[in-house]
């Protein structure tokens, strides 16, 4: 599965200047948890996610506390600029999706924008891939099947059944084409493995 199969197209972004209550107001509307900042020409500057947005926003409660709390503390940011991540990590559509996964492990990032000639073109989050992982059995069925008749519109043909992601492809076709049909099927977003049979 590559990254265009499962990025957000219509993203949600802030500019680098936006006050960071709007920016907050931006993710809060959306039901996003991060977005990319952008400069005014366009060009991606970093990403502001939902902690960045939370730093510095709230002032201890003088009712949690015994003593008496005195002082201003540290001043509150006002633009997104000082709280955005500068130059985030990035893929590209062609990224596989193996290959982001690490990339959110490493880095511990929930989000990553997509670029394409380096212009934004999507975002990916970990709830994109989780939704992909929550597909029913029957859709992915579906999908391969229909994957298999895109290629082979007059046969061969295989018997096909998905289990909590798994595909099985039944029957033998020759070598060249089972090999085929399996990348096939392999290429079915939320399809994790393929196996086949050849009864």
């Amino acid at each position: 599965m590559l990254v265009r199969e499962v990025m957000t197209d219509q993203v949600v972004t802030v500019r680098r200047t936006d006050p960071v209550r709007q920016a907050v107001r931006v993710l809060h509307a959306a039901d996003v948890t991060a977005a990319p900042v952008l400069e005014t020409d366009g060009r991606l500057v970093g990403i502001v996610s939902e902690m960045d947005l939370l730093r510095g926003e709230f002032q201890r409660d003088p009712r949690a506390s015994a003593r008496a709390l005195l002082g201003y503390g540290e001043p509150v940011p006002f633009l997104v600029e000082e709280v955005m991540t500068a130059d985030p990590v990035t893929v590209t559509p062609a990224t596989d999706a193996v290959e982001l996964v690490d990339l959110m492990v490493d880095r511990r990032v929930k989000s990553v924008p997509v670029l394409e000639h380096g212009r934004l073109v999507g975002i990916v989050s970990r709830r994109d891939l989780l939704a992909v992982l929550a597909r029913s059995d029957d859709d992915l069925r579906a999908d391969v099947l229909a994957a298999l008749h895109e290629h082979y519109p007059c046969g061969p043909s295989w018997e096909v059944s998905v289990h909590d992601g798994v595909a099985e492809l039944h029957g033998h076709c020759g070598e060249h084409a089972d090999r085929i049909a399996d990348l096939l099927a392999r290429t079915v977003p939320g399809v994790v493995r393929v196996k086949h049979s050849a009864g």
